[in-house]
């Protein structure tokens, strides 16, 4: 049924979740809200448009709202919801603001008192962690990691000890990358799954240890969602690595200056060129 809002008149903005794959997904009240909308906006019109045709929707207006124009369009849109609108928000699959556009807006139109409206439905990360079968009773979302390997391995770094089952998003050309980095942060030994093309005709779950998948040929195509097993009461209990002490025992290991940066870079997440000059001034006789 529409809001008390929407029939006095006032301005909703209604976050719309659509199909991740499979178009059979899409709720009926999905269906009613976009085709009763004054405005909808969409991550990409020309996607979006496909499935308003596919449905039958016929659109009063569609305009673009992406990660390139999110700025402008919040401000034109919170605008038009104080006036009165009812905005429907949506991205090219899944629930908006989940590693898409959408949160900005959230935030601008609850400042504005304007009414929010969630119709929820398939989410990429949720779905894979169901089907992982690994822990779902605590979970943390990542993300999409980051690209520079230095920012990724810090990030994995700071995951070591979270005991909720990690669920990240990645692009089909960097997941065997991402897997081997995630096995040398958090341990060979964790379970993991790859969830690929999910909901769709060659949806796919490789399920193995990370050291196991990251050596494993994996298909390079479809969106990919990556489920990891939490830390283990031992690793959860660990203590911070104190990057001094560690450099000098690799330094009285017979290790030099190079391989103790690659080693630690992957412990601790620090820039291998910090760790690098650290060593290196470590192992310089000190004038007694």
């Amino acid at each position: 049924m529409p809001s008390a809002e929407s029939e006095r008149g006032g301005g909703v903005l209604y976050l719309v979740a659509t199909p991740i794959g499979n178009l059979e997904d899409m709720s009926f009240r999905a269906v009613r809200v976009l085709g009763e909308v004054d405005v909808i906006a969409a991550e990409d019109t020309r996607r979006s448009g496909q499935l308003l045709h596919h449905f039958k929707i016929e659109a009063k207006r569609l305009l673009s709202f992406f990660e390139g124009n999110e700025a402008a369009r919040t401000d034109e849109l919170v605008a038009e919801l104080a006036a009165g609108a009812r905005v429907a928000l949506v991205t090219d699959a899944g629930m908006p603001g989940i590693s898409d556009p959408g949160q900005r807006l959230v935030a601008r139109a609850l400042e504005a008192g304007v009414r929010v409206e969630v119709i929820p439905g398939p989410v990429a990360a949720v779905t894979a962690l169901v089907g992982s079968g690994l822990p779902s009773e605590r979970f943390l979302f990542a993300g999409f990691p980051p690209r520079a390997e230095g920012e990724r391995r810090a990030l994995f770094a700071s995951l070591r000890r979270e005991v909720a089952t990690l669920v990240l998003y990645e692009a089909p050309d960097r997941v065997k990358a991402t897997l081997a980095d995630l096995a040398a942060a958090l341990g060979g030994e964790r379970r993991a799954v790859v969830a690929r093309e999910l909901t769709k005709l060659h949806e796919e779950y490789a399920r193995g240890t990370l050291a196991e998948l990251a050596g494993r040929e994996l298909t390079a195509r479809g969106e990919h969602t990556l489920v990891v097993e939490g830390a283990s009461p031992s690793q959860a209990a660990e203590q911070p690595v104190d990057v001094e002490t560690a450099v000098r025992a690799l330094l009285a290991e017979g290790l030099g200056p190079k391989d103790i940066a690659s080693r630690l870079a992957i412990s601790t997440g620090l820039p291998r060129r910090k760790l690098y000059q650290l060593a290196l001034s470590l192992a310089q006789p000190r004038d007694d």
